[in-house]
């Protein structure tokens, strides 16, 4: 087994809306997808944005465009408009992830 960090196979992109970040993690290729599909799960994200991500996480799976996107609700202090958080539109929380390890 060997560690590979997620930017290395993934970019990714992510927002807000309101209280919740969305982050999209899309592979490079369709073989890469597959892994993240089954590495990648609501709760290992859940678990990795423990002390942020403090409501439900929900996935959704587009493999038409090799990606997932991840709905992490209750983040965001209250969302952009309220929020006292430094990045209160969740717009470092792709970055955040793609540093994740996973084991292929």
């Amino acid at each position: 087994m060997a560690k590979i960090r997620l930017w290395e196979i993934c970019h990714g992109r992510s927002g807000d809306k309101g209280d919740a970040a969305n982050i999209g993690l899309i592979a490079y290729r369709k073989e890469d997808y597959e892994l993240i599909r089954g590495k990648v799960t609501a709760d290992v994200v859940k678990e990795y944005f423990r002390g942020i991500c403090f409501g439900e996480v929900e996935r959704y799976e587009l493999p038409n465009i090799n990606a997932l996107n991840f709905v992490l609700h209750n983040t965001l202090g209250g969302g952009g408009t309220v929020s006292l958080k430094n990045d209160a539109q969740g717009k470092t929380l792709a970055s955040a992830l793609l540093m994740m390890e996973i084991e292929i």
